[in-house]
């Protein structure tokens, strides 16, 4: 069996202000439907604002994204809101009230509840419902639904992390609608970087935070005290995510540039340890395929973690299936679309022209085949731009997975051509991701294909 691996970048948008989070919508028959949220330090006015003992500004807008699957600009922009500066977005799985929610953790300590109204997609609206202030001049650094299986009953909640290292387990009464303070307690010793929900046992949430500390919460009492505490991390833990296909596995991401896979009945080990060699800010498993695990890793771009062997077979070590690195600023945001997409990726397709911002170095690309070839521990990487029609390497993969490319001499002697008969014989599977970055002010859609043919060598 050999399988390869494409990338292709869609679209490049500028967000203007830094962009740090993204979310596709995960309600059904509205997946086309993308958030982004972004944040951006003003100084104070005044002459000599480096001078002014004022703090400075933390302004925020949050996009709204309509996504049609076309050769040019699939991407196009339904509604600009201007907000305090965002620092984590999360759609609720279900709808409320026949419509779905939007959650947004903002810098002025406020969880806010938007609801997407409109029957045409492209007229579609996000409209302020409620909100609730966390208290005490912090900012709210993530949240999370307890739906995240699309099961379970009343009631629908979330938990809230916060600067004051604190969670805040959330209320939301969908007749009101309106959201409250439940519960509300110190987890942290500093920041409080995450929190997220056991999916299969909303009784349960885990945190992460710059204490280096991973701990879970049994919220049926007071949660005075943990019920576990890790410091298997050596650095701030700052991303969690339970799984939502598969029952009893939790994995986390920290400033340590370390993923760990965990199975909840036993969290004195992890299962899996994998270092990615960039602090991880966000980790998502994919939607449909369990074995799938996205990761945000900050400085490294993003990466594609192949975690069916750490499961099924208790590896100390999930292979890296692709990089992402045409990002030029700090991997933040990251999501996997539920949008199946009808044409798979075609080495010849022409792509859109790709904008870099005036930060850098401006180049103007009007290319046909993108390539990234090599990859550094410093993610810097060769773009080669093809003239001619001759399939595109396929992007660098770690593992055990065989892949066909050029021999060591570089002459392509060594290279199994696929003709169109074996690529449409293929086991193709194609995915959607969105993620942005930074300073850069930059948000990618792009996408993700692998095929797997049997060698008949």
């Amino acid at each position: 069996m050999a399988s390869q691996c494409k990338i292709q970048t869609l679209q490049v948008v500028d967000t203007e202000y830094s962009a740090d989070a993204v979310e596709w919508c995960p309600v059904e028959g509205w997946h086309n439907i993308l958030a982004c949220g972004t944040y951006q330090l003003k100084k104070p006015d005044g002459k000599n604002p480096d001078e002014s003992n004022e703090p400075h500004i933390r302004l925020g807008r949050l996009y709204l994204y309509h996504f049609e699957e076309q050769i040019f600009a699939p991407l196009t922009e339904v509604q600009r809101l201007e907000t305090p500066a965002v620092l984590d977005i999360k759609w609720s799985h279900v709808p409320v009230a026949e419509h779905p929610l939007l959650a947004i953790a903002n810098a002025k300590g406020v969880v806010e509840l938007c609801c997407l109204t409109g029957n045409e997609k492209k007229s579609c609206r996000l409209e302020p419902l409620c909100s609730t202030d966390l208290g005490d001049e912090c900012l709210a650094l993530s949240l999370d639904w307890s739906m995240g299986r699309k099961q379970g009953g009343p009631p629908l909640q979330l938990v809230s992390s916060d600067s004051k290292g604190r969670l805040s387990l959330l209320s939301v009464d969908e007749s009101s609608p309106s959201v409250r303070i439940q519960e509300q307690w110190k987890a942290h010793d500093f920041e409080a970087w995450i929190a997220a929900f056991d999916y299969w046992n909303t009784h349960v949430v885990y945190s992460g935070g710059d204490d280096s500390k991973l701990r879970g919460w049994d919220v049926r009492g007071s949660p005075k005290a943990p019920v576990f505490t890790s410091e298997r991390h050596s650095m701030g833990v700052c991303s969690i995510q339970c799984h939502p296909l598969r029952e009893n596995l939790l994995a986390t991401g920290s400033y340590d540039e370390h993923v760990l896979l965990w199975d909840t009945r036993n969290m004195k080990q992890s299962l899996s340890d994998t270092h990615v060699q960039g602090g991880v800010w966000r980790l998502k498993w994919h939607p449909t395929r369990e074995h799938l695990l996205l990761a945000a890793c900050m400085h490294n771009g993003f990466k594609i973690l192949n975690c069916q062997s750490a499961m099924a077979e208790n590896k100390e070590r999930c292979p890296v299936l692709s990089s992402y690195v045409l990002h030029n600023s700090l991997a933040y945001g990251a999501d996997w679309s539920r949008l199946t997409m009808n044409d798979p990726l075609v080495w010849s397709t022409e792509m859109p022209v790709v904008h870099l911002d005036e930060g850098a170095t401006r180049v103007d690309f009007e290319v046909q085949n993108l390539k990234i070839v090599y990859e550094s521990p410093t993610a810097t990487f060769d773009v080669l731009l093809d003239e001619d029609q001759t399939p595109a390497l396929p992007v660098q993969v770690e593992g055990s997975f065989d892949f066909q490319g050029p021999g060591p001499g570089g002459n392509g002697s060594d290279t199994k051509v696929y003709n169109k008969t074996e690529l449409s014989k293929a086991q193709r599977e194609t995915s959607l991701l969105a993620t942005c970055s930074f300073y850069d002010n930059v948000l990618h859609v792009w996408k993700w294909e692998t095929n797997q043919t049997v060698s008949s060598a």
